[in-house]
């Protein structure tokens, strides 16, 4: 009797965790009506399928692969191995060199033509949602509404989704920072003095210098916006008047 490892993914943590045990469910079922012995069970959680990075799951089964240790990998989809062409290919060619065959409860057993063509579609999906994810989230912000993630500075309103009002405490440090970089402090120095005070970071427990330089990509951050931040109109601003991105810029970065 051939040995089985099933392998199930779903993508984010907005999905339901339960997709896990759903899919693991079918591959069972699969695995059963073709006469294989279940050895091992791995799978990922809340893990994108546009790469074969930052997957446990997927590294330990290759592990198991390159140990002889299954014939026949078991999916509820390609999709669920990867949804990018040239991984989900490279998956299947090293399977394939050491005799392991890929075999879906949607699809059958794969052969290099149904990877290719699956492999195309799921990135072709993968993409467009992409792109639809990016135009609503733009659609959000020319709404004046935030688009999601922790803004310091801002909390969000209570049942107005998007909203954001100014946490007073936390502004009064923004502008503090923006006046001390227009003054000319490095942003190193401006962190250990925030530190020595005590006062609270964005995220974690000290504040770092790459809090404050920002990203140049994004445009954010002191150490970009230093035009802006020595003009005389450092104060964010409320819902409604479009809150000001050099509060927002401490996002998550300590």
């Amino acid at each position: 009797m051939k040995r089985a490892v099933i392998y199930a993914r779903y993508s984010t943590d907005l999905q339901n965790d339960q997709s896990v045990e759903d899919q693991i469910r079918l591959c069972k079922a699969h695995a059963e009506r073709l006469g294989l012995n279940v050895v091992g069970e791995l799978f990922d959680r809340a893990k994108s399928g546009a790469s074969m990075f930052g997957r446990p799951g997927l590294a330990r089964l290759m592990q198991k692969a390159d140990a002889d240790e299954f014939d026949v990998l078991v999916a509820e989809h390609p999709d669920r191995i990867s949804r990018d062409i040239a991984d989900l290919a490279h998956i299947h060619k090293t399977l394939r060199f050491r005799r392991i065959e890929i075999n879906c409860v949607n699809g059958g057993a794969m052969d290099t033509v149904q990877i290719g063509m699956y492999g195309v579609v799921g990135q072709m999906q993968r993409e467009e949602g992409a792109k639809k994810v990016k135009r609503g989230m733009v659609g959000v912000v020319r709404s004046g509404r935030n688009a999601g993630g922790r803004a310091y500075g801002y909390r969000p309103v209570p049942g107005r989704k998007g909203e954001l009002e100014i946490v007073e405490e936390e502004a009064e440090v923004v502008r503090r920072i923006f006046s001390l970089y227009a003054s000319g402090i490095a942003p190193r120095a401006i962190a250990a003095t925030l530190n020595d005070e005590s006062v609270p970071a964005p995220r974690g427990k000290r504040w770092n210098a790459s809090t404050l330089n920002g990203n140049g990509q994004r445009g954010n951050g002191p150490a970009v916006e230093s035009d802006l931040c020595r003009q005389a109109d450092l104060e964010p601003r409320a819902h409604g008047e479009r809150p000001i991105d050099r509060t927002a810029n401490f996002t998550n970065q300590s």
